[in-house]
């Protein structure tokens, strides 16, 4: 009778003296005596007023007990500064895990003056076409990065003398523990300022041949001599080159993997084969064309390319003149981005490891950051040959 007499808002209305008096007027009307009722009305009175149980928080200690472990132990395994057995480290993973212990990165942070943010700027494209690239890059870093307790923080990218400019700003506020610097060219000004500023940073790409700092980079002259090569072994003499302008760095360490294989089949590296510009579809075409009103004698049989986009461009050419392209003349690209395999024919690329690019990039960072001596510092990654129609006769 009780349980159908009282409604719900009137159990509710307990909780102070104006609805309690209220739930006396309702408890009585139902017809239950005062003796009856009374023990139920303190008892849900002096609840009322107790105050809210608090949820305690796991901490490291909580993880050590439940681990057997010194809660020093756990502190390092969990930041990956331990050098313990196996099976201790599998009890500290499994007693975090079992009790759903959450690092306080706020506190360690105050303690140790950290933002626990890298820094990354990049150069935006100059069209409407998106960097698949660079989002392969971005999304690896992230989900790297995230993992040991870090996030990327992202902030404007400016040309010339006001390079640095950003840099400075991010160190002098204490935003960013470190920056991740790509598109890294000779005697790069931002990576010369950090290093003079002894602040801790990577880059994807090198300088020069006597980099000192942390770099991780893909291979780019063996990817072209890769590309090459495998035009020469498809009976190609007559090979063109689509390189990118003498002040590039990462263009010309291309570029050179292609002098490699050329001279390492007896074969000249004519200057006239060998057409610079920028990274765009129609530096492709153009010298393509160009190529193609020369007689059959002379012009080339195969053209290899530092990008995919000028790759492109060339294939375009070609089929502008009426020809087949992977029959009558040869196609290889850099990147191996996603229209690779889409445009027809497909094109022959050489494939980089960006995702993994990204993920040593920052692997390396943290562990500077966290007083660990990384594996490498110097880091070269060999991409790969994807062969498709536009290469085979």
């Amino acid at each position: 009778m009780l349980q159908r007499g009282l409604k719900l808002e009137s159990v509710h209305a307990w909780r102070d003296h104006s609805n309690y008096v209220n739930m006396l007027g309702k408890i009585h009307e139902i017809g239950l005596d005062s003796r009856t009722i009374s023990p139920i009305l303190q008892s849900e009175r002096s609840r009322a007023r107790s105050p809210k149980m608090k949820i305690k928080r796991v901490t490291i200690k909580d993880v050590a007990a439940k681990a057997g472990v010194a809660y020093q132990t756990v502190s390092k395994v969990i930041h990956g500064q331990a050098h313990v057995l196996p099976e201790t480290e599998a009890r500290v993973q499994e007693a975090v895990r079992e009790l759903g212990y959450k690092p306080n990165h706020n506190a360690r942070n105050l303690r140790a003056q950290r933002s626990r943010m890298i820094g990354y700027s990049w150069s935006s494209s100059e069209t409407e076409q998106p960097n698949h690239i660079l989002h392969m890059f971005l999304t690896s870093m992230v989900s790297e990065a995230e993992l040991a307790g870090y996030h990327l923080l992202p902030f404007p990218y400016r040309e010339g003398e006001d390079r640095v400019t950003g840099y400075r700003e991010l160190i002098d506020s204490g935003r960013v523990d470190a920056f991740v610097i790509t598109s890294v060219n000779y005697d790069d000004p931002r990576a010369n300022f950090l290093v003079e500023q002894n602040f801790p940073f990577v880059a994807f790409g090198r300088s020069g041949t006597h980099d000192t700092f942390p770099y991780v980079d893909v291979d780019g002259a063996a990817g072209l001599r890769m590309a090459t090569e495998h035009l020469i072994a498809g009976g190609h003499r007559r090979i063109a080159a689509l390189a990118w302008r003498e002040t590039s760095r990462t263009g010309n360490d291309r570029l050179s993997g292609y002098v490699e294989a050329l001279r390492a089949a007896g074969l000249e590296a004519n200057s006239d084969l060998i057409a610079r510009g920028d990274w765009k579809f129609e530096s492709g075409y153009e010298a393509t064309a160009h190529w193609l009103t020369w007689s059959l004698e002379q012009r080339p049989t195969a053209i290899v390319a530092v990008s995919d986009i000028m790759a492109i461009g060339a294939v375009h050419a070609a089929q502008a003149r009426g020809l087949t392209v992977g029959r009558d003349i040869a196609v290889v690209g850099f990147d191996d981005i996603p229209m690779a395999e889409y445009i027809q024919p497909p094109l022959t690329s050489m494939r980089q490891p960006i995702r993994e690019a990204g993920r040593k990039c920052v692997e390396m960072l943290v562990a500077l950051l966290e007083g660990r001596a990384p594996s490498e510092r110097h880091i070269l990654l060999k991409p790969e040959l994807i062969v498709r129609q536009s290469s085979l006769n």
